[in-house]
């Protein structure tokens, strides 16, 4: 399942860029394709969070 999750969350942030590779329109004074960058490395962490707080196994890791 977080396998899963995490294929979700990564396709769209990296299949978008050559769709949105353009200079010119800028969002809070950064190229919009830094601008998607960014968006999407905070959204992929919030989305892996709360696919993380609603995860059934609740297994911990042995160091």
């Amino acid at each position: 399942m977080k396998k899963l999750i995490f294929v979700l969350t990564t396709i769209p942030a990296l299949g978008s860029l050559v769709v949105i590779n353009r200079v010119e329109p800028y969002v809070l004074g950064l190229p919009f394709v830094l601008f998607w960058g960014i968006c999407w490395v905070f959204l992929t962490s919030l989305f892996l969070i709360i696919a993380n707080k609603f995860d059934d196994s609740k297994e911990e890791e042995e160091l």
